[in-house]
């Protein structure tokens, strides 16, 4: 390609409202799971955050967040792609560790996981993730017994004379 070309190509990849994210918001919102998009005041910008359960979700794509999954690199410009996909690397293990800090539970679905292939898969562990999150959460104390004795409907058997 030439450099226009690939210049061309290379713009029109977009950020947000990916193929992956729009999989992984579709499914949320028909669990009943309701959420922001790339709210601006967290840190790394998360693609979809629940505030009520504090909870936010990155939809990564291999490439360009350094995915183990993608063996491929550019052949030209080796050395620039490769600091650049580490310091993304860097830079989501800090932002992550910055949410977790201030009390976030980040959840990172990958690209790859969301091939038609592992779809299910994933989102059935994402359901059981997100179910774990909104147990901790709620405020359900578990039933114990009353500790008094309870009456009793029928009579103690007597034996007829």
């Amino acid at each position: 390609m030439t450099p226009e070309q690939r210049h061309r190509c290379m713009s029109r990849i977009r950020g947000r409202d990916t193929k992956p994210e729009l999989v992984v918001r579709r499914w949320l919102w028909h669990q009943g799971f309701r959420y922001r998009l790339y709210v601006k005041s967290l840190p790394g910008r998360p693609d979809i955050v629940m505030r009520k359960w504090r909870t936010v979700i990155f939809v990564n794509g291999c490439f360009w967040h350094g995915h183990d999954c993608n063996k491929r690199r550019p052949a030209t410009h080796a050395e620039f792609w490769r600091e650049k996909i580490e310091r993304n690397r860097q830079r989501d293990a800090h932002n992550q560790a910055l949410l977790q800090a201030a009390g976030w539970h980040v959840i990172v679905v990958w690209e790859c996981q969301l091939a038609p292939k592992r779809r299910t898969e994933t989102l059935r562990e994402l359901d059981l993730v997100l179910s774990r999150i909104v147990l901790q959460h709620s405020d359900a104390r578990p039933y114990t017994m009353p500790q008094e004795e309870l009456p009793v409907a029928a009579e103690d058997v007597t034996p007829y004379q």
